[in-house]
């Protein structure tokens, strides 16, 4: 029977392709495959996250959560990052609750900071595609934005 490793699950996401098969490696080397329950909270709005984690399968809210409610900014699923702000030492900026079990691999943020202190190339390659990621959500939440507010600026004559 043959078994898919995660170094393979790893080589196959979309975060990866075109970096360099020995970033990959180190990469490959931090990563565990994990399986997440629908309904768990992964990190709340405003927490520290351990992880930074790639999804293999399955349904991730982001999810703004003031006391009135949850309020969903983005649906990330098979192929997406999760948990930015994990890598980058601070507080997370969303709430991420799982919305269809999933499957992911999670690296540990802590040991991804050494790696990319350690290994220059390695840091410059995923805080560049990192970056990417922040930028991918920020203008998410940029459309959200202009979705729920456009219309009363314009009746306000904006």
């Amino acid at each position: 029977m043959m078994t898919t490793t995660t170094l393979d699950l790893l080589r196959k996401q979309p975060f990866v392709q075109g970096m360099h098969d020995r970033h990959v490696d180190q990469l490959g080397e931090l990563a565990r495959s994990v399986s997440l329950e629908r309904g768990r909270v992964l990190f709340g709005e405003g927490e520290e996250s351990p992880e930074f984690y790639l999804v293999l399968a399955g349904m991730v809210a982001l999810e703004i959560a003031p006391p009135s409610g949850a309020f969903r900014l983005d649906t990330l699923g098979a192929g997406d990052e999760l948990g930015w702000s994990s890598v980058m030492g601070g507080k997370t900026v969303f709430q991420a609750r799982v919305l269809e079990e999933a499957k992911a691999l999670a690296f540990d943020a802590a040991a991804l900071r050494a790696l990319c202190e350690k290994d220059t190339a390695f840091g410059y390659e995923f805080m560049r595609r990192l970056l990417s990621v922040v930028a991918d959500r920020l203008q998410v939440t940029r459309l959200h934005l202009m979705d729920n507010h456009w219309p009363v600026a314009r009746l306000a004559g904006a």
